[in-house]
């Protein structure tokens, strides 16, 4: 993908959420994005056919270590599209941003059930024991 059809990507991504694209430059194929209260982050795209992934930094010390989460998901097996990581991104700097963790809600309905059936499961087998 060439890098004006990654800055739409990014353009498109952003008016979902409260990140701005703020600046691109297509020689060092970086794209810098920013939110308010002082959020920011950029992206490095992997020229074409390089075999290279995408990179994500931040020069503000305060993100930088927010940015973990995305950094862990690149490095791992398997290619990546921009939208991926913008998302990473995104649910890495939640807690900055004041956004609730939407992944914690469906982890809480997800042990909500599990705890459900294990307690269905210990009724059984207490009824199997009394008998």
């Amino acid at each position: 993908m060439d890098f004006q059809q990654l800055a739409d990507v990014a353009e498109k991504w952003c008016s979902g959420n409260p990140f701005e694209l703020i600046a691109t430059e297509e020689t060092e194929r970086r794209m810098d994005f920013y939110a308010d209260p002082g959020v920011s982050f950029y992206v490095l795209c992997p020229d074409n056919g390089c075999g290279e992934n995408f990179h994500v930094w931040s020069e503000s010390e305060d993100c930088l270590p927010f940015l973990q989460l995305a950094q862990d998901y690149i490095s791992s097996c398997g290619k990546k599209t921009l939208h991926e990581i913008l998302e990473k991104v995104l649910k890495s700097f939640r807690p900055l941003l004041g956004l609730p963790d939407v992944d914690d809600d469906a982890f809480e309905e997800y042990n909500a059930d599990v705890e459900e059936e294990e307690a269905e499961a210990d009724h059984q087998q207490m009824g199997v024991s009394q008998q």
